[in-house]
Order: structure tokens, then C-alpha cells, then sequence
């Protein structure tokens, strides 16, 4: 893991920015609105003013996602932003793009919308559709899981145009602004908060150049951008598995019993040694794909899925044995691994299941 200066210099500007912003539950509670548990729009803000948010190279990427959920600050809507952004840079027209991207920089939430009650990990199996009328597009249909779509500037919507001999084909990628007639969004409340969504189209309409990419290639558009959605998907997990790490490194250092830091007992200190080898596994596999794609190299989808596996199992290790370790205080919304078992909870689900991903993997190897 060869960081550059400038990419450390990086690292180490969102980490005291994170310390300094969100160092305590209360600091990071300021920040948010009582109806926005997961995204503070004017730190958000912050972050596009510094310029973090316009970065390109995967490797600085990771290193962003890392350090943020690390520092537990309170930007969730990040992901599907960043998602939104390379299918803009991939695939939209220069008006769509230019248009989007300076947006994106200037710290305006995106969403990408595609699962639906009857098509999750099938994208094939999508039944909403967009059919030609007027002087556009008229939308029907439900989506669900759509991350930030109630606060979202413009969503990315996969929808069916046609139907074709292959169930994946006829699928299109079309951009939806906010506040459009036609389209109600519902919250839904979750273990980890309210950051999903089902998002309802009822006879919408949208402009003929809404299309983004090439009418009828919207699985082939989504699928080039798994990739890059999985990286960001084994970042998030490793940042919480570091922060996990770290709390219970704090605790199991400060928390007394029987005259001495329970960190002294043989049982904790092997956990403790067991979970930061483990860390670091994932941390070099994360960057070894971020520095591979940032390399341009081809056909290394099954590495990236490696990578969000094992970033995301670790985070999920991580924080329940956290929990455990720290006792009922672990249990306790006093400390913070509660909720950073919720979140790492859902890593191994989003971002394509943790089964799709083993599939992935077990077919490189001719295993079909």
C-alpha cells in the first residue's frame, strides 16, 4: 500500500477534520437536522468547499471513504453520490455531465434507483417502465432501497423501454430531477435510521433528453459500474471496522476489573490481535483493487468482490465483538459501537449481497 505524499497529506486532513467536526456524539448530533439522522447537508457543504468531494483517482477515493466512516461524520449520502458520479462520467452527454458533475462538487446529493419489491439482486426482473409520450418519457412503477432519494437533487432511474428475447435487455438509464410531478417518495424506517426510500412513479413525465447513455443499454451501463460501487462498499467497511478497533482499543485500555484493564486478560488480548490482523487484511486488498483500477486494469471484478466480502464480513466482526468486549456498555447508546453494529449490519447486504459476490468469485474460477 504505496499512498503518495499528497494522498497522505489527504488522509490526514479528513482525519483531523473528522476529529475536530465530529469528535463526540454531540458535536456530530449538532450538525444534523432532528429529521436527518444520516447526512448533514451544511458539513456536506463543508467537505465540497474543501474540494474533497471533486476528487477522480479510486486510490484518494478509498482513502476519502475510509477516513469519513471512520470518523463517523454524518455524510452517508456520499455513496450513492459517488455512484450517480462515475455513471455521469461513463455514459451521459456533455450538457448532462458537465451539468451533474459541478453539482456534485458543490456538494448536491445524488440517488441511483434501480431494486424494487420483485427485482433486487435480478436486475433483469425490473417492471418499471418508461414509455415514449408526448414530448418525452411517461415513468410507472415502484422502486425501493433508494438511498437519500427524499433529499436528493436528481436521481439516476433504471427503467424498462422494451421488452427483448433476454430479460436484461431493454433496460434505460434516465435522470430524474427533484420535485417532478408524477413521483412521490416514501421513507422507510430501518434498524440503522430513515436513509432508504420507496420512491412511487405515477404517469411522470420526463424530457426526451433524459435518457442517459443509450436507450436499451442500461444493464450493460450498470454492470461497468459495479466495480467501482463495490470499492466504495469495502471502504465504508473497512472505516468502520477501524473505528470499531479503535473504540474497543479504548476501552479495553481505560475499563478496570479485578485491580487491572481488562486489555491485560489473555482472552481480550488475543480478540484484540485477531481483529487488527484482520483489519489490515482487508485494508491491503481494498487498496490493492483501488490501486489496480486506478491502473486501468481489466477483468478484476473478482477481486473487487473479494474486497467488499472481506471488508464488509470484517466490519461486521469487528463491531459485534466490539459489543462484546465492552459488555453492557457495548449494549449502551452512551458509546457509539451500537450504532456502529447497525450500520456494519447492512455492509454485506448493499452494494450487491455478499452471496452475489461469492458468486462472482467462485465463477472466475470456472465454477459455474
Amino acid at each position: 500500500m504505496n499512498l503518495s505524499d499528497e494522498q497522505l497529506a489527504f488522509r490526514d486532513a479528513i482525519r483531523d477534520f473528522a476529529w475536530r467536526e465530529c469528535g463526540s456524539r454531540e458535536q456530530r448530533e449538532a450538525w444534523l437536522d432532528p429529521d436527518e439522522e444520516e447526512h448533514s447537508t451544511p458539513l456536506y457543504t463543508k467537505l465540497a468547499e474543501f474540494g474533497w468531494l471533486a476528487s477522480e483517482d479510486h486510490v484518494t477515493h478509498t482513502v476519502l471513504f475510509e477516513e469519513i466512516h471512520r470518523g463517523l461524520v454524518p455524510v452517508k449520502a456520499i455513496g450513492p453520490t459517488t455512484t450517480v458520479k462515475g455513471c455521469y462520467e461513463r455514459f451521459a452527454s456533455e450538457r448532462q455531465r458537465e451539468q451533474a458533475l459541478a453539482e456534485i462538487a458543490k456538494g448536491k446529493v445524488m440517488a441511483i434507483s434501480i431494486s424494487e419489491p420483485g427485482a433486487g439482486s435480478d436486475v433483469s426482473a425490473i417492471s418499471t417502465t418508461a414509455k415514449r409520450g408526448g414530448d418525452g418519457w411517461i415513468i410507472n412503477g415502484q422502486k425501493t432501497w433508494c438511498s437519500f432519494a427524499h433529499i436528493a437533487d436528481r436521481t439516476l432511474l433504471v427503467a424498462r423501454t422494451s421488452r427483448e428475447e433476454k430479460p436484461h435487455q431493454g433496460l434505460t438509464i434516465f435522470e430524474v430531477p427533484s420535485g417532478l410531478d408524477g413521483v412521490e417518495t416514501r421513507r422507510i424506517s430501518t434498524m440503522g435510521g430513515r436513509e432508504v426510500n420507496d420512491v412511487f412513479y405515477t404517469d411522470a413525465l420526463l424530457e426526451a433528453d433524459a435518457v442517459v447513455g443509450e436507450i436499451g443499454q442500461g444493464f450493460r451501463q450498470i454492470m461497468s459500474g459495479l466495480d467501482g460501487e463495490r470499492l466504495l462498499a469495502a471502504a465504508v467497511g473497512l472505516g468502520l471496522a477501524q473505528r470499531a478497533l479503535d473504540d474497543t482499543l479504548s476501552y479495553v485500555k481505560q475499563r478496570k476489573q479485578f485491580g487491572k484493564p481488562i486489555g491485560s486478560f489473555q482472552a481480550l488480548r488475543h480478540r484484540i490481535a485477531d481483529l487488527a490482523t484482520e483489519v489490515e487484511c482487508a485494508r491491503l486488498i481494498t487498496y490493492e483493487v483501488a490501486a489496480r483500477m486506478d491502473a486501468g486494469e481489466a477483468g478484476i471484478s473478482a477481486l473487487t468482490s473479494m474486497a467488499k466480502v472481506k471488508a464488509s464480513e470484517v466490519a461486521k466482526r469487528a463491531t459485534l465483538e466490539g459489543m462484546q468486549m465492552m459488555g453492557g456498555y457495548g449494549y449502551a447508546t452512551e458509546y457509539d459501537m451500537e450504532s456502529l453494529v447497525r450500520f456494519a449490519l447492512v455492509v454485506p447486504i448493499y452494494a450487491g449481497t455478499n452471496e452475489i459476490q461469492r458468486d462472482i468469485i467462485s465463477r472466475s474460477f470456472g465454477l459455474r
